[in-house]
């Protein structure tokens, strides 16, 4: 089945780039230029991914995500020239998937969507692998679900891989082009400012003190390092 794209793009040149970059991959799309149709489509379309400029006419693009998270998880690729960190942490703590700044390649956004998707076709076929223990972190691979000493936590699906990849290589320090390749599918530099944001989210959900972090360290200028708590 091709999967269905909701464009959600107010200026024209940037839709017209982005319709023609699917069209040109066979990816089947639909557009909305305001926050209303973008909902308004979401509920009668259901797309199967959605990617959103969050500079819309009659309101931000965050109200659009958190709209939408009320009743579906369908992933929410922002596009936007907004490029400050605090922007990219409020989409993404809003529940949006992924981040691109404007302007982009359209092979980035290629590789983007490629993400997405093969999220989608994980989830459709997730193998049990049991549970993940690390003092009070556990992680439920088989469910696909993480808690905090009991506490259910929310993750995006790429807070989510970034956890699992550091987990399963609890004590290894996982270089930045590492996790690029494996969330990303690219090592390319201009994705290492969105792994930075992505792990400051991560650390703001399952640390007491974000700033003193227990479970990921970081080794500067090389990577992030999941340090094993003593039992």
């Amino acid at each position: 089945m091709v999967p269905k794209i909701l464009i959600v793009e107010d200026d024209k040149a940037v839709g017209n780039l982005i319709e023609t970059t699917l069209e040109t991959q066979g990816y089947e799309f639909f557009t909305a230029r305001t926050g209303q149709d973008a909902i308004l489509q979401a509920v009668s379309q259901k797309p199967d991914i959605m990617i959103l400029d969050l500079g819309l006419p009659d309101f931000d693009g965050v109200q659009v995500i958190e709209k939408i998270r009320n009743w579906s998880e369908v992933p929410i690729i922002v596009v936007s020239a907004r490029s400050e960190d605090e922007d990219k942490i409020t989409a993404l703590d809003s529940g949006a998937d992924d981040y691109l700044t404007k302007p982009f390649s359209v092979s980035e956004l290629l590789a983007r969507l490629r993400v997405a998707l093969r999220r989608l076709r994980n989830d459709g076929g997730r193998k049990d692998e049991g549970i993940f223990q690390n003092g009070g972190l556990q992680i439920d691979y088989d469910g696909g679900c993480v808690s905090i000493d009991g506490q259910e936590v929310h993750l995006t699906p790429i807070e989510y891989k970034l956890l699992c990849l550091l987990a399963k290589n609890v004590g290894k320090v996982l270089t930045h082009n590492y996790l690029l390749k494996e969330v990303w599918g690219n090592t390319l530099a201009t994705d290492t400012p969105s792994l930075r944001v992505f792990m400051a989210t991560l650390r703001k959900k399952i640390e007491d003190k974000p700033s003193q972090p227990k479970y990921i360290q970081t080794h500067v200028g090389i990577g992030y390092r999941m340090l094993r708590m003593e039992e």
